[in-house]
C-alpha cells in the first residue's frame, strides 16, 4: 500500500549546514525504508512531500513530529496512491531562493512559501509545478 504525505513545518535553524544535514540524513536513510519525496525550503519553511508504504511513511512522519530541527509541524495532505509522483528522488530538493517568484505566485497572495496558509491541495499543485519546470534538483 503506497501512500503520499504532505507536510509543513518551520526549521529552528535555518543554517545552510542544517538544512543540508536534514537532506543528507534523508537520503542516507531513506533507501532503505523506501520512501522517496521532495523538499522545498524557503523562508525558514519546509514543504515536504513524502512516499512510500503506509507504515514507513507514518513512521517517519512521527519522527519529523518530534524531531528538535522542525516546530509547529502540520500534516497538509495525506493520500493512497497507486504509483508514486516523487520516485525519482530519495530527496529531492527545492531551493526557493533560486526560484522564479512567480511560481509562488501563481499559487498564493504573496511570492513567498506560506503552505500555512493555502490549502494541502494547493500545496501539492505547486509541486508538481516545480517538478514540472524542472526546479527540483538532488541525487537519487
Amino acid at each position: 500500500m503506497l501512500v503520499r504525505l504532505l507536510y509543513a513545518s518551520r526549521a529552528v535553524d535555518t543554517s545552510p549546514e542544517a538544512i543540508e544535514g536534514i537532506l543528507s540524513q534523508s537520503r542516507q536513510h531513506n533507501p532503505a525504508t523506501g520512501i522517496t519525496g521532495i523538499l522545498c525550503y524557503g523562508g525558514g519553511i519546509f514543504l515536504q512531500a513524502i512516499e512510500g508504504g503506509r507504515m514507513a511513511v507514518s513512521d517517519l512522519f512521527g519522527h519529523i513530529q518530534h524531531d528538535a530541527r522542525h516546530k509547529d509541524v502540520v500534516l497538509l495532505h495525506f493520500e493512497e496512491i497507486s504509483e508514486r509522483r516523487f520516485g525519482g528522488w530519495t530527496m529531492g530538493q527545492v531551493n526557493l531562493s533560486k526560484l522564479n517568484h512567480s511560481i509562488l505566485l501563481k499559487y498564493s497572495e504573496k511570492a513567498e512559501l506560506d503552505p500555512y496558509s493555502v490549502s494541502g491541495k494547493v500545496s501539492y499543485a505547486l509541486l508538481e509545478d516545480l517538478m514540472a519546470t524542472a526546479s527540483i534538483c538532488g541525487r537519487v
